[in-house]
């Protein structure tokens, strides 16, 4: 049997509820799949004491992995994932799928209900910021920063130095 793997893959340990997190993700973006599940024998040398589930699956076309094994270390900041959204209504249907049951925090970052930090991010945003003027970023980026989920219109007001409505 020959399996093809991706050569460097992002690995989430859940200390529950993997199978429950990864069906909400995949349900959430686009070309997304759960590919595979399996468990590991409970008897498995140096292993986690108890069931262990290992999930395979893609994310917007990014190959992941997610083990249950119960807790060991929390999820925190260090690691996010950015979600590139097209429009308005795209990060507010993300925001308000993933935060649910979690803690939306500022600069259109949110934890979601099993620990997962996500940046919610409009790509206009990120054109923005890249603009070659200095000015402009700023606005952008001084506007971002006064907002918890991240507005389309007032980040482009910003941006052509309209006053804010």
């Amino acid at each position: 049997m020959t399996v093809t793997l991706s050569k460097v893959v992002p690995f989430l340990w859940y200390g529950k509820d993997a199978e429950e997190a990864v069906r909400l993700y995949v349900s959430l973006v686009a070309n997304s799949s759960l590919d595979n599940v399996w468990r590991l024998s409970p008897d498995a040398e140096n292993g986690p004491s108890g069931p262990v589930k290992v999930i395979e699956f893609t994310l917007g076309g990014v190959k992941f992995n997610a083990m249950e094994a119960g807790p060991m270390d929390t999820f925190n900041h260090s690691v996010s994932f950015v979600i590139n959204c097209t429009d308005q209504a795209e990060v507010d249907r993300l925001w308000d799928a993933l935060g649910e049951g979690g803690t939306y925090e500022a600069c259109g970052w949110l934890k979601d209900r099993y620990g997962v930090s996500w940046q919610i991010v409009p790509i206009e945003f990120m054109e923005m910021m890249k603009d070659k003027d200095p000015a402009r970023a700023k606005r952008v980026a001084d506007a971002m920063m006064k907002m918890v989920k991240l507005e389309v219109e007032p980040l482009r007001r910003a941006y052509e130095g309209a006053k804010a409505a």
